[in-house]
């Protein structure tokens, strides 16, 4: 079996949490997805679980974040261009999403920043290898 992550984000409510994910270009894999929680699938090794704060207490054994007002974790996840990058942002302001500060530009990668509902924060970027500094 291959090596896989699996994040698991404690959410108000999971149907609206797996529409904004879906404009992010995650898919649901309703095997694992009920009214309690959503499995959303970035790729065959990277997956989002959107729980109840219910269903997230049930593994947990410390409280949850108010991931609103404190940063819990950056997440970041890969794309082949600038314009994917763009793409996949413009959807998810339209479903709601919320951009924290601006597009950074590194010269050999370009990074937008946004949060969901629950303030998880997400990171798109795109690399050129061929311009990293050696």
């Amino acid at each position: 079996m291959n090596k896989q992550i699996f994040l698991n984000f404690a959410v108000k409510d999971p149907d609206k949490s797996m529409e904004f994910y879906t404009a992010l270009g995650f898919t649901n894999n309703p095997q694992f997805s009920d009214e309690t929680g959503k499995c959303m699938v970035w790729s065959e090794s990277i997956y989002v679980m959107l729980l109840t704060h219910e269903k997230f207490s049930s593994f947990a054994t410390k409280p949850i974040a108010d991931t609103k007002s404190t940063l819990a974790g950056l997440f970041s996840l890969s794309l082949n261009s600038v314009d994917e990058v763009n793409t996949v942002m413009t959807a998810g302001l339209a479903a709601g999403g919320t951009e924290p500060s601006e597009m950074r530009d590194y010269g050999f990668m370009q990074q937008r920043t946004i949060e969901d509902f629950d303030g998880h924060t997400w990171e798109f970027f795109y690399m050129d290898m061929t311009k990293i500094p050696k």
